[in-house]
């Protein structure tokens, strides 16, 4: 409740959830933008390890058609019916065409490597993409970037290092695939920061489900039947086409479909909403909701060197959060 006072304190008064969601921006507001942040990578990790679950009974490209089908249909349903708003029209297509394949280029790097990983590896290979975000935001979008923001996204990259081990046999060609993804997701939030701002978040997130849904029936067609005894290595989950599957796998996919309805729109609004450095620390917090749902599922305790990595990755986020209320809210 305190969370919610003080966020209805914060935000304008004339401040409208429903056009909030519907609606591009023109304004930062970087307290909200924190919180959507934070909620999102909370959601995102619990959805990432249910996939992990159900990684062993369908292919990759199977689930990404079945969660494109429903994430289409579940946000036709939410904004017709529950929000009686139209679904509005890219502002510019191509602009809502390269983000969403930016995204789903990340999505396919990240989940090619779940069978294989450990969330914790799996994320402390995606979080190599601050780095691109902080450099990319200098150099491209032109955004000034502060020593000290520097210097807190650079400890919590220190953080995830503690967490990857390198030297480790992490260092292989599946572990590269986390890394890949970084690079498309720090990519995605450039891009939603840049060219996407006055996009609705419903239609970034409707892009997305069309591309995943393109991109899982692409990967059927093209690997369905397809001998791959030539292949010189084993990834079932990736080089596999359609599979029989359990009914109770359909209910996975449902949840994570509606899972990544509410993250992918949510991040969204928050990288339209404030600078994608001021961001990025947020964003560490998926290693640490990655570390307590590997333990709450598959009972994994993290030895002492990974939880004196996420403590610098905590660390980092409250940081740059103090050193920026003044800027921000004050």
């Amino acid at each position: 409740m305190a969370v919610v006072v003080e966020l209805e304190r914060l935000m304008p008064k004339n401040f409208n959830a429903k056009d909030s969601i519907t609606n591009g921006t023109t304004t930062d507001r970087p307290t909200l933008a924190a919180f959507l942040v934070v909620g999102g990578v909370f959601l995102l990790s619990g959805q990432d390890a249910l996939i992990k679950v159900i990684s062993s009974e369908l292919s990759l490209w199977q689930f990404q058609f079945f969660r494109g089908a429903l994430n289409i249909t579940l946000l036709v349903f939410c904004v017709r019916i529950i929000l009686r708003r139209r679904i509005p029209a890219p502002r510019r297509i191509w602009v809502v065409s390269l983000r969403s394949l930016l995204m789903v280029g990340a999505m396919v790097c990240f989940f090619a490597g779940v069978p294989y990983l450990s969330l914790a590896s799996m994320s402390a290979g995606l979080y190599v993409f601050p780095l691109f975000v902080v450099i990319l935001s200098s150099i491209v979008l032109g955004e000034r970037v502060g020593p000290r923001r520097i210097a807190a996204v650079f400890l919590g990259f220190f953080g995830t290092l503690l967490v990857l081990r390198p030297g480790t046999d992490i260092f292989t060609p599946i572990a590269l695939l986390p890394v890949g993804a970084g690079f498309f997701y720090a990519c995605t939030l450039l891009t939603t920061r840049k060219l996407c701002r006055d996009e609705s978040p419903i239609t970034l997130t409707m892009g997305v489900g069309i591309v995943v849904l393109i991109m899982g029936a692409i990967g059927l067609c093209f690997f369905t039947g397809k001998n791959m005894e030539g292949v010189p290595v084993d990834w079932p989950f990736l080089m596999t086409g359609w599979r029989s599957v359990d009914f109770w796998v359909y209910g996975v996919i449902i949840v994570c479909s509606v899972i990544n309805i509410i993250t992918t729109g949510s991040l969204a609004k928050a990288y339209q909403s404030a600078e994608s450095s001021w961001l990025v620390p947020f964003d560490y917090f998926y290693l640490v909701f990655a570390t307590v749902w590997g333990f709450v599922i598959w009972r994994y305790i993290p030895d002492l060197v990974t939880f004196c990595g996420i403590l610098l990755i905590t660390a980092s986020g409250i940081f740059v959060a103090w050193r920026q209320q003044g800027k921000y809210i004050g």
